[in-house]
């Protein structure tokens, strides 16, 4: 989709600068949707837990939502009861100025954490934010969401259930602060299909497992992480109640909006070079395969080798032995893309591991492991480790 097919029926979107970036880009973006829609949502599993997904985490129990204002360049994070005062502060304002019910407003944030958020700003910036709402508005909120990210992230599809167009369009910002459970991501999706908060939560939930959770960049999981799915029903199809023939064809497209989504935060991750996908395979049970994917995707030594282009395959072994899981060093045999390295936990040697190094001077390409413990597999997408992801994070608050 281009960007100005980005228009879902009932949906419209703004964004513009409030004064809360120091660089005066985008920094305040609202989602409006002219009737109230379903929604569904997921959150940081990390204990310290922003103020917006505090009170976000309440209302969408309700199962509606009309609204949703979403700033960067502050998480208001670690800012205590007056954090959460603010956030409510901020969705009573915009209930107010659109005219609908508070407890259909929800609110993220992004940004520094431990810094109050600059209400001020923020609700004078509410006005203009409501004027502007538009059709058309959809890339203005994406870059009102961004903060270290150096593209904007987007995914949209379109299918026809009983007769009728429906569209699915996302946005998603990230590019550090990145692991399974979310990451420190903002992901929003709205569609105007027809279809319930308890199924839509279902739905959300179960496609984040192979999509939102199978992403790391650094292994550090943020305190505002957020996704959120909303549904108009403007679509004006009858009500999909059940996983159907249609219920699971908008499965399959909302799935590949989230995948899309979930890999574009990692082609963006801070400072890196190198999209990779860790796959594991052959293990005992899913959890080992799982336990063993994200050892060797968090192990600093092997993201480092993957910069450096060294084909040291010797570090995913060492991963693999403390990754707490049962294994047997000598029947592990690891490819680089269809490469061989290593056959029976030792390098092949020779002109194999050379063609095999040729493989990860590539910007993209597939680790696969084969523990030969069992059958289940589980595969994980991360990056390299960079001198620059170090300067990024050296001076985040500067």
């Amino acid at each position: 989709m281009k960007a100005l097919d980005f228009k879902v029926n009932g949906f419209l979107f703004s964004g513009i600068s409030a004064g809360i970036k120091k660089d005066g880009k985008r920094d305040l973006g609202l989602i409006y949707s002219q009737v109230p829609a379903q929604v569904a949502g997921l959150f940081t599993t990390n204990a310290v837990k922003a103020a917006p997904v505090l009170m976000d985490r309440r209302r969408i129990k309700g199962g509606r939502c009309q609204a949703l204002i979403v700033n960067s360049g502050n998480a208001n994070a670690c800012t205590g009861s007056e954090g959460l005062r603010d956030a409510k502060k901020v969705a009573s304002l915009v209930a107010k100025g659109l005219g609908i019910k508070e407890s259909f407003v929800l609110a993220s944030s992004t940004g520094v954490i431990g810094v109050p958020l600059p209400v001020e700003k923020v609700e004078e910036g509410i006005p203009r934010l409501i004027e502007t709402l538009s059709p058309d508005g959809w890339m203005k909120t994406v870059e009102a969401i961004m903060t270290t990210d150096t593209f904007p992230k987007v995914a949209g599809v379109t299918c026809r259930i009983k007769g009728k167009t429906v569209r699915i369009c996302g946005m998603v910002k990230g590019a550090g602060m990145i692991r399974p459970n979310l990451a420190t991501m903002l992901s929003f999706i709205v569609t105007d299909a027809n279809i319930k908060a308890p199924l839509l939560q279902r739905i959300l939930g179960e496609l984040a497992e192979f999509s939102y959770n199978r992403i790391t960049i650094d292994g550090e999981t943020s305190t505002n992480d957020t996704v959120l799915l909303l549904a108009n029903g403007m679509s004006g199809h009858p009500p999909i109640t059940k996983i159907d023939r249609d219920g699971a064809l908008f499965q399959a497209k909302l799935l590949r909006v989230c995948q899309n989504l979930a890999k574009s935060v990692v082609r963006d991750g801070e400072g890196a070079t190198k999209f990779v996908e860790i796959c594991m395979k052959g293990a005992r049970d899913r959890e080992d395969a799982r336990r063993a994917a994200y050892a060797v995707a968090h192990s600093p030594l092997v993201k480092t080798a993957f910069f450096g282009m060294d084909a040291n395959w010797g570090r995913i072994l060492c991963a693999l032995g403390h990754s707490g899981i049962r294994i047997d060093p000598n029947r592990i045999d690891v490819f680089f893309d269809r490469m061989p390295i290593v056959k029976n936990g030792m390098g092949v040697g020779g002109q194999l591991e050379e063609k095999a190094a040729e493989v990860i001077k590539n910007k993209s390409f597939k680790v696969t492991v084969h523990l030969h413990q069992g059958k289940s597999q589980f595969s994980v997408l991360t990056t390299d480790l960079s001198i620059d992801y170090v300067k990024i994070n050296a001076s985040y608050r500067s």
